[in-house]
């Protein structure tokens, strides 16, 4: 065999950067000691207390940080005293909360605190979902720092495709972001895979001049009805019919052929079951329009090629030393000799047809959409 991939990552795991310890998020939170809420209560009501004056005090605030991650307390002591020792589990807190207005509220803090450097490294993080997160925090909260930060991720080829496009939508948050990514489009250096994005992005500026040149350079696809694709900004702010959306999922095996909705279709791709409950409308469109940008963790497909010239295209199953086992677009496993693989690798693009507008109409997507969004938690959350 002549080249080969690593092994799939484990579980998802984030890694405090500057230490190096894991935190799981299911990782128990230390029980509360009553004795640390009074002295927390007590400093607080001190306007002008020094926190650094007292051990016994300090040691009770971090204590009770750490019994009470992501309460309003807590960002309270941390905005107050700003204790360098809760840095890191501030950090690791954000990442695993990076979708939460709790979680963009302790990278604000986080910058504020001088630290937000830990976030800048973790663009970098070798886990997709650790680096796309904290492009998501730093978009939401680095400030004149944002463009800095992110910019360099748009010409990174060796970035990931889901990292590069999260760090052109944070971009796209900022007048001076949005001038970045239209530098790169005018001067024909954005590499195909991020065209998609930046046109969402810059055809719905707010500034003129920028919307105006990047029409020049960058268009939306067509929708079966030869209907441009209006900015994913412009979608959001429609609203479908439930019923009909149910229809479109159905509609020719177009969603069903490759996933499953409460036990009905196929088991191809991840299970929609509850995906109302995990992305909001706009990563849904997204999701739908752009998918190689935002391929779910353990979905990504891998090519093999056998020294007969046949090539297989798959999710990965399995991956010992003797064989090699894809699960193919039409639900075929198949378990592959190591010994007759000329070669096989992990592809960038998604298993999920990447110009799926072509067979919706505009309303067609928009219904798709809304019956997505009511596929959610038994408890509706």
């Amino acid at each position: 065999m002549k080249t080969g991939v690593p092994l799939l990552p484990l579980l998802f795991v984030i890694g405090v950067l500057l230490t190096g310890r894991p935190v799981f998020a299911d990782e128990p939170t230390p029980a509360l000691d009553p004795k640390d809420r009074l002295i927390v209560q007590t400093v607080l009501r001190m306007k002008s207390f020094d926190l650094e004056s007292s051990e016994k005090a300090k040691a009770a605030v971090l204590r009770y940080l750490r019994s009470q991650p992501g309460t309003d307390q807590y960002f309270e002591l941390i905005e107050r005293f700003k204790p360098v020792e809760i840095s890191d589990e501030l950090a690791a807190y954000c990442l695993l909360h990076a979708q939460e207005t709790a979680g963009v509220r302790g990278a604000e803090l986080l910058f504020d605190m001088g630290f937000g450097q830990v976030l800048a490294d973790a663009v970098n993080h070798h886990d997709v979902q650790t680096a796309t997160a904290a492009v998501d925090l730093i978009g939401h909260a680095g400030g004149k720092k944002t463009t800095e930060l992110i910019s360099p991720l748009l010409t990174n080829e060796t970035a990931p495709l889901a990292v590069r496009t999260a760090a052109v939508a944070a971009l796209g948050r900022r007048k001076d972001g949005q001038q970045a990514i239209l530098k790169l489009v005018t001067a024909g250096k954005l590499t195909k895979d991020l065209q998609f994005a930046a046109a969402n992005v810059l055809l719905s500026s707010t500034d003129a001049t920028i919307k105006a040149t990047a029409q020049q350079h960058l268009q939306l696809p067509a929708t079966a009805d030869t209907q441009p694709l209006p900015p994913v900004s412009e979608l959001v702010k429609r609203r479908g019919d439930v019923a009909a959306g149910a229809l479109v999922f159905r509609k020719l095996n177009l969603c069903a052929t490759c996933h499953k909705v409460n036990g009905e279709g196929k088991e191809l791709g991840p299970d929609l079951s509850e995906i109302g409950s995990k992305l909001s409308r706009e990563a849904m469109y997204v999701s739908i329009l752009d998918p190689s940008a935002a391929i779910s963790h353990n979905y990504e497909s891998y090519a093999a090629e056998t020294d007969e010239g046949v090539v297989i295209v798959g999710l990965l199953v399995s991956d010992t030393d003797e064989s090699l086992t894809l699960k193919t677009q039409d639900g075929i496993v198949k378990q592959l000799d190591k010994a007759t693989i000329e070669e096989y690798q992990k592809l960038k693009i998604s298993m999920m047809p990447q110009d799926l507008q072509k067979v919706l109409t505009v309303q067609e997507l928009v219904d798709l959409t809304e019956y997505l969004l009511t596929l959610r938690k038994p408890d509706g959350k």
